[in-house]
């Protein structure tokens, strides 16, 4: 039937071409001997303890130990939680724990499926990681009855991997990007593995099929490793799973491609030998490439292991309800017994499924676990995956940053990337082991390329760059890129992402998921600070350097500006001395999500470093040098929020100079954009009165602005006497064209920034007024005069781009 749903557990998925002898010598062979008899016994014990309080967790809201029969009343109002997950993360967990006891691990656990929150803190509290940070969830009875009966509700913990939860680097609301986290986490940290579940329902994502390049960046000499486990367990939602319906002869294809040494890990008589095999062969390997690489006989291309855990969908849970499978299918992917609450049936299913884990045989008569289930758990708590310092408390910051050795002179012409090029070169010199750069394939583009006189890219593929470490990690890939920057900002080191301004918005989701971790993060209390995560966005659609319209898009202002104020903040430097200022400030500052936008072309440097210093830290001031008057008693105010933006707003004040002289200007510029919104909703905000003394309280004021409208407006949205207000923006207009021409079609050129500013003056300058159709006409005629210049030279007049002496207090002015 048209939209049939298989309903049958665990489909076999169809044979394959491939030809078994070419699988037998892809597919690595383990020989399994079993576990000794009391690890074999606390395996099973722990697993069953934690997936009857995971199942509980998402049903019980009273008699979290179902010492009596269960009733209507016990079960929550509503049921959250995902079920089909939570035997195959704790699976993992209890070996993980085995392991890292034996050979005292540095081990961090990331889950990409990480609507299995269940399961996770189950084994949370198993390990007495929960009472560490929650004091109510104590190892006892009533620390476990809190747990449970407080799960998926009001001021309880999430359905999902969060930042409330203990050991996690990786938010688990959206999936794709948790192995390029997991790899991210290991960078620069020798001796740490980050063993990362990767789902495969996750694996259908476009993030995570790339993200299996990842150890191609990664140099075994001075970083760690990531075990990727990808557990197949055939079903996401209500469909098949792309994996699933692979055969072992694909799989181990595909990942040999990939360049892993791939182990299938599916024998559930004995699950148990199976995975601690390939996990001991799999440290194993681990340490044998990295003891190549650090012994300086470094193993060109090394196939690292990757596990392949095969285990049904809700493995333990109710094998079938109300006559359809659910174990094993689509049905156990979130609450197998969705009407527990209201059908006597599917309640008394529960009560069988609950018992059968006989947790009376493994808690205490006060609640706490058994002695023979504690055997696997590490013995140093610092050890336990919950309670890494790595993962909550980790900051390490970079050396104070000197800025000012890299500045340049006042008047000059220069462009603002090639001298944020010279100051990373020395922040990357000052923080060998604790700053990376991560940059689509546009860095030298970007004018960056002055930090590798210091540096190389790490890519470890071929045979120039292979084993030169590498501060520089330069793939296409958005998501990989900002994967990285998050993986290695929550273990503590700082990071910057540059990026191309039409394409920075691929990771728009990423960045908010990554916002709400951080956001939440900061109410845990018991999670230290983390270093801002930093966004350099350039060869913005005001150059149109190439590629036209497809290049043109500032979206992504907008989107960090809808986060919370806390930390939110956004900065537009006019030039090289404040992009200095100002980038230097966003690497040594905690906790924000910081977008820097900036242009890469030479561009003049309209403040020395004392005066750029000043107007950062103000983060917007009147410019007298370049207003009437220096700027006493204006008739209109021009603000110019980008550096060609502002460019265009000064030579606008130098035309009206010249065609309108009884005219009256005041320039101002905005780096700090968050200045505009009011302070009672942003920390950077300013008050009223400081607002009127840069934009008077009564005169017109016209704004020049790099992104949309619509931004600019909600910033402003509270402001008295808005209706003196215009702005002028992007207007998605836009071709392969010339840069003037782009401020022309988004009519943001210093001839339009003129027109509003006569508009503006005429209503309180009788002399302006007079001539306001004269002015505007003459100015009209000079747009299509350009225009035409333009279509016909196909480049600008070389005048427009020409600094000159454009301040209206000097004494000779400038016919540029």
């Amino acid at each position: 039937m048209p939209g049939e749903v298989i309903d049958r557990p665990n489909p076999q998925p169809l044979p394959s071409q491939i030809p078994d002898d070419v699988a037998e010598k892809l597919l690595v062979k383990l020989d399994k001997p079993k576990l000794d008899e009391a690890t074999n016994d606390a395996l099973q014990k722990f697993r069953r303890a934690a997936n009857y309080i995971a199942a509980a967790m998402i049903f019980l809201q009273d008699n979290a130990l179902v010492k009596r029969d269960l009733t209507f009343e016990d079960i929550k109002p509503r049921l959250l939680g995902h079920w089909g997950t939570c035997p195959g993360l704790t699976l993992v967990y209890s070996h993980l724990n085995l392991l890292t006891r034996k050979h005292d691990l540095d081990m961090l656990y990331v889950v990409g499926p990480g609507h299995g929150a269940p399961a996770i803190l189950a084994n949370l509290w198993l390990e007495d990681s929960l009472s560490k940070f929650y004091p109510e969830c104590t190892r006892d009875a009533k620390g476990l009855a809190n747990l449970i009966n407080g799960f998926s509700t009001t001021g309880g913990f999430p359905s999902h991997v969060s930042a409330e939860t203990p050991g996690a680097i990786h938010e688990g609301g959206e999936l794709g990007y948790a192995l390029s986290v997991s790899f991210g986490a290991v960078m620069d940290a020798p001796d740490r593995i980050v063993t990362c579940i990767v789902g495969d329902g996750e694996s259908e994502t476009g993030p995570t099929a790339t993200a299996w390049h990842s150890y191609k960046y990664i140099d075994p000499a001075e970083s760690g490793a990531v075990l990727p486990i990808v557990h197949v367990n055939g079903f996401k939602i209500s469909e098949r799973t792309i994996y699933g319906c692979m055969d072992d002869k694909e799989i181990s294809a595909l990942f040999t491609g990939y360049g892993y040494q791939p182990r299938v890990v599916d024998d559930l008589d004995d699950i148990d030998a199976d995975l601690n095999n390939s996990m001991e062969w799999a440290l194993s390997e681990i340490k044998r490439i990295q003891g190549a690489a650090r012994s300086g006989k470094p193993i060109l291309k090394p196939q690292w292991p990757v596990l392949i855990l095969r285990t049904p969908k809700g493995w333990s849970g109710p094998k079938e309800v109300h006559g359809q499978f659910v174990e094993g299918s689509f049905r156990a992917h979130q609450v197998p017994l969705a009407a527990a609450k209201t059908d006597p049936e599917e309640l008394k299913q529960l009560q069988e499924w609950l018992a059968s884990y006989k947790v009376d045989e493994l808690l205490s008569d006060e609640g706490a676990p058994i002695k023979e289930l504690l055997d696997i758990i590490p013995e140093r708590p610092e050890r336990r995956l919950g309670q890494k310092p790595e993962s909550y408390n980790v900051y390490q910051g970079v050396k104070p940053i000197d800025w000012r050795q890299h500045s340049v002179k006042k008047g000059s012409s220069e462009s603002s990337m090639q001298q944020v090029g010279h100051l990373l070169e020395t922040v990357v010199q000052d923080n060998p082991k604790t700053f990376r750069i991560f940059s689509p394939d546009e860095f030298e583009s970007n004018k960056l390329s002055k930090v590798f006189d210091s540096t190389n890219r790490n890519f470890q593929w071929d045979q120039y760059s292979n084993a030169r470490g590498g501060r520089v990690i330069e793939i296409l890939s958005e998501h990989q890129c900002q994967g990285f920057l998050q993986g290695y900002t929550l273990t503590g080191r700082t990071g910057l992402f540059p990026s191309y301004e039409s394409f920075l918005g691929i990771v728009h989701t990423m960045m908010v998921q990554y916002s709400k971790f951080n956001k939440m993060a900061r109410e845990t209390k018991w999670r230290g600070d983390i270093p801002s995560i930093n966004y350099l966005e350039t060869s913005t659609w005001t150059r149109q350097e190439h590629n036209g319209f497809s290049h043109q898009n500032p979206s992504f202002i907008g989107a960090v500006l809808n986060l919370k104020p806390t930390a939110a903040r956004v900065y537009f430097p006019p030039d090289a001395n404040c992009f200095l200022s100002t980038i230097a400030h966003c690497l040594q500052s905690k906790n924000y999500v910081n977008l820097m936008v900036g242009s890469k072309q030479p561009s003049a440097v309209f403040l020395s470093a004392d005066e750029a210093e000043n107007h950062c830290q103000a983060g917007g001031s009147v410019w007298p040098s370049f207003s009437t008057d220096k700027g006493l008693d204006p008739d209109v105010v021009l603000v110019g929020i980008g550096s060609e933006l502002t460019f265009e707003v000064i030579a606008a004040a130098h035309i009206l100079r010249q065609k309108a002289p009884s005219l009256r200007v005041r320039v101002v510029n905005v780096t700090d954009l968050m200045i505009l919104e009011s302070n009672t909703s942003h920390p950077h905000g300013l008050t009223n009165e400081a607002f009127e003394s840069l934009f008077t309280n009564d005169r017109p004021v016209h704004f020049n602005y790099h992104g949309y409208a619509n931004e600019l407006k909600g910033l402003l949205f509270g402001r008295p006497n808005l209706d003196r207000v215009s702005i002028a923006s992007y207007m998605e207009e836009g071709s392969t064209t010339t840069p003037f021409n782009m401020m022309l079609l988004n009519e943001t050129s210093r001839y339009h920034v003129a027109k509003a500013a006569i508009k503006g003056a005429a209503k309180r300058n009788e002399q302006v007024k007079i001539r306001l159709h004269e002015l505007i006409s003459e100015i009209d005629g000079e747009i299509k005069k350009t225009q035409k210049f333009i279509f016909e030279k196909k480049t600008d007049p070389e005048y427009l781009n020409d600094v000159g002496d454009l301040r209206l207090d000097s004494s000779s002015l400038s016919e540029g």
